[in-house]
């Protein structure tokens, strides 16, 4: 080998600081093209991410090499989501090379917070069910478990939220603009994937009835991969994204006509199936289009699965022995009827010999027990976008009913209501029910979540089969929530119980002795004060509200739906408002309510209840009866990055959905990791958290699940009532409806007075408002005691241990996949 190269092959995977600085200048001229004193900040991005790349390609292509030389067990993990982030200060901490890196910059005379500020988000998500996604890549990685992730890669993801005179306006999230140093095209990775067409009957070789889809469109799925960086560098695992390519990209035919869009119409037509994260399916197209995007990216990963499990293997006999495929929510689901097709039309295995495999090899997580997020496709639809598909759940629905039919004597409904099809209506294919039938292992993502599940919509099939269902509560990676986005509390905590904590999570059990440390109390504060003076100045640069620092930061961060009752968070505010400014002289706590989330497009309530926020926050942060002591702002465009700065500032974490309709949650764990005390229902994950931090460290209020089951079902609940026998609440209300925060239309809110009135409230805003604000007096007055408060916020972050995705990993490890851990070996690290 040529001396020169062999020295350039060593200096890519230099971690020390002068290494890492010739790289960088290296990086700038050969591969970005531009000179250090042109050189924009994206320039400098672009340059140290692709530097940072070379010293993980060589440590990656080990971990893939190790994995196919041991014919590992690998575990396949299908999202529709997966919400990373930034991968530059992840790759750095989890190489462990931050300070060497910012030392080189500081050579060079540039900081490595600004370098890292021209990183645009990836926009492949929207909340927590992407978000999980990617903790669970985090955590794969770290404990060296064979891991893959399955998605797309969306060119303009969800949407980029602005507001324009307070409402949400939606505009195209152009993340790729500039290009992705991170991720590695893969334009021989090309699967096709077919729609529309017909089934042809046919008899095979044995004479045995068999079936060829035909006459169908064919678009082609690319692949990109991005190396998932584990703790420590050790082992690397690959998120692997699909992109949609036409077949034809450009008819020059049509072109010499003089008909120049239609030349490009495949090539337009095809594409938007990876342009953007759930397209509005308020229409028809729209579903449609959602429909053949699930589709596209899990016939993509499931070719893909096998085409890797066949290197190896002649037969399909020992496949769920080597791969593990998880369905992330019933979005890849259709992948249960796919893999079907792919076994008996395209290998010729037996029906029954497919089907367990099929249900060996998958398993699936369930996030929600909302009737309208347990997808159900249009039969009609299904019959002409994917008609072998329909055929198929066609007779995994006959073989199972008739199956279940001896044990649904006497109760005639129980069918039906077990049926892959509601056959109620506009029929439709219940793809939780498939998900569910197609799977060896169900589970929920929080032990009450999981109860619900056995008690309500999988009642049916958990008596069919009690032992599928089980419970992998949520976590969360600290690599990420605690020492990358909270280094001044990460850094104290490492100062006083070393750093294990930051790979074994459970060992910051040990803080809990420091509640008591008055000089350790003072020091938790401080860091959380810095916390919030970084949040502050975002808030202003974001909104242009200024914000008092040792303000009560009241934050609820997440998506907008009615459910998770932001609209209980501003009637309390503006009940708070109204007693500030009618006892001008009462010393009251400052509280800065903090929101942020995303809306879907087409849903008009959550929408308004953004306007109302930011209608609401305008009256009163430009009212100067209240002294500064409330304010109110809603950030725009939510993401990863925004949450790596509201969550460690945060003092009091709002998780108030209405009990039993919130899954899990993990927002709630990231808050109170970062110190933040909670105020919430027993809905989710708050259950075990509240039995972790302790019941005296939490604000609980509110009605139970079964308190809820049980108003919904008297019929007996009449908000009119309630609202008539509590003032304050009425008060709000009726300054909603008189247009005192609309003036230009005072009616505009008047679909969420109906919504809370005559529409009965189904949220039951109302039946909770007296608690939470109990609750939120609470909060106020344990604020005012300063050395108490920041005991109890100590002991959150000290018992939030077991809330780690690496936990949560392991037990899906052990008892649904069967995975093993594999380290990785690195012949070429030895060699030099």
């Amino acid at each position: 080998m040529d001396a020169r190269y062999k020295s350039r092959e060593i200096e890519r995977r230099s971690l020390d600081v002068d290494g890492l600085k010739r790289s960088f200048l290296e990086w700038l001229v050969y591969s970005v093209g531009k000179d250090a004193r042109a050189a924009t900040r994206r320039d400098w991005f672009h340059t140290v991410a692709l530097a940072v790349r070379d010293r993980l390609v060589d440590r990656w292509m080990d971990t893939t090499r190790t994995y196919y030389q041991q014919d590992a067990k690998r575990v396949y993990y299908l999202s529709l989501e997966f919400l990373i982030g930034r991968l530059l200060t992840n790759s750095l901490a989890n190489l462990g090379i931050t300070d060497q890196c910012r030392q080189a910059l500081d050579r060079i005379g540039l900081n490595l917070d600004d370098v890292v500020e021209a990183e645009p988000d990836a926009a492949l998500g929207n909340g927590g069910l992407g978000r999980l996604a990617a903790c669970f890549l985090d955590s794969m990685a770290s404990e060296a478990l064979p891991g893959y992730g399955y998605g797309i890669r969306y060119e303009f993801g969800l949407f980029e939220q602005r507001f324009e005179h307070g409402w949400q306006v939606e505009y195209p999230e152009q993340w790729l603009q500039f290009g992705n140093p991170w991720e590695f095209p893969r334009p021989e990775v090309l699967y096709p994937v077919q729609f529309y067409g017909r089934v042809e009957e046919f008899r095979d070789s044995v004479g045995e009835r068999a079936y060829r889809w035909v006459d169908a469109e064919r678009v082609l799925a690319m692949a990109y991969d991005t190396p998932v960086v584990g703790y420590g560098g050790d082992t690397i695992n690959t998120l692997r994204l699909w992109s949609a390519r036409a077949t034809r990209d450009f008819n020059f035919g049509h072109f010499n006509d003089g008909a120049y869009m239609k030349a490009v119409e495949q090539k337009v037509l095809t594409e938007n199936l990876s342009r953007v994260l759930y397209p509005n399916d308020a229409t028809e197209g729209g579903k449609e289009l959602r429909l053949k995007q699930e589709y596209f990216f899990t016939s993509a990963s499931l070719q893909d699965i096998l085409r890797r499990y066949l290197q190896h293997h002649s037969n399909f006999d020992s496949l769920p022995d080597k791969a593990a495929i998880q369905l992330n929510d019933t979005h890849p689901a259709i992948g249960i009827a796919e893999l079907m097709r792919l076994l008996v039309d395209q290998h010729g295995v037996t029906w029954d010999k497919a089907w367990d495999i099929t249900r060996a090899t998958f398993s699936y997580t369930n996030h929600t027990l909302l009737p309208e997020a347990l997808e159900a496709w249009p039969v009609r639809m299904m019959e002409r976008v994917l008609p072998r598909h329909m055929q198929i759940i066609y007779e995994i629905n006959a073989k199972f009913l008739n199956r279940s039919k001896a044990r649904a004597v006497g109760d005639n409904g129980r069918l039906s209501r077990l049926s892959l099809i509601d056959e109620r209506g506009d029929r439709r294919v219940r793809m939780g029910n498939l998900a569910f039938l197609g799977s060896h292992k169900v589970n929920g993502v929080s032990a009450l979540h999981t109860e619900l599940m056995k008690q309500t919509v999988f009642a049916d099939f958990h008596a069919e089969f009690p032992e599928r269902i089980n419970n992998k509560t949520n976590g969360i990676t600290p690599r990420r929530w605690l020492h990358q986005a909270n280094q001044p509390l990460a850094a104290l905590i490492t100062s006083r119980i070393g750093n294990g904590w930051i790979k074994d999570l459970s060992q910051i059990k040990a803080l809990a002795e420091k509640a008591d440390d008055l000089v350790f109390r003072e020091e938790f504060r401080r860091a959380k004060r810095k916390n919030k003076k970084r949040l502050a100045a975002y808030i202003a640069r974001q909104t242009g509200v200024d914000v008092q620092v040792d303000s009560l930061f009241d934050v609820q961060v997440k998506r907008m739906h009615e459910y998770k009752r932001q609209l209980l968070n501003i009637l309390q505010a503006i009940a708070l408002y109204n007693e500030m400014r009618d006892n001008p002289t009462v010393s009251w706590v400052p509280v800065t309510k903090i929101f942020a989330g995303k809306a879907a497009p087409s849903y008009h309530m959550a929408k308004l209840i953004i306007k109302l926020i930011n209608d609401v926050a305008k009256v009163v942060n430009h009212d100067p009866s209240v002294h500064d002591n409330l304010k109110i702002v809603l950030l725009p465009n939510y993401n990863v990055t925004a949450a790596e700065i509201i969550m460690p500032a945060a003092d009091l974490s709002e998780q108030i959905s209405t009990a039993g309709m919130e899954a899990s949650g993990t927002g709630n764990m990231k808050l109170a990791l970062n110190g933040a005390l909670t105020i919430g229902t027993l809905d989710g994950a708050n259950v075990e958290i509240r039995e972790h931090v302790g019941e005296d460290n939490i604000f609980i209020f509110g009605l139970t699940a079964e308190e809820v089951n049980d108003l919904r079902a008297s019929g007996g609940f009449n908000p009119r009532d309630v609202i008539a026998s509590n003032p304050s609440l009425k008060r709000a209300l009726d300054m909603i409806s008189t247009g005192v925060f609309s003036p230009d239309d005072p009616h505009r809110y008047h679909p969420i007075l109906q919504a809370l009135t005559d529409g009965g409230d189904h949220f039951l805003v109302t039946a909770d408002f007296a608690e939470y604000c109990e609750a939120q007096q609470a909060a106020m007055d344990l604020y005012r005691d300063q050395e108490e408060w920041t005991r109890k916020a100590i002991l959150n972050t000290a018992n939030m241990g077991w809330f780690s995705s690496d936990r949560t990993i392991m037990e899906y490890a052990t008892e649904i996949w069967d995975v093993h851990p594999v380290k990785p070996e690195h012949p070429a690290e030895t060699e030099t």
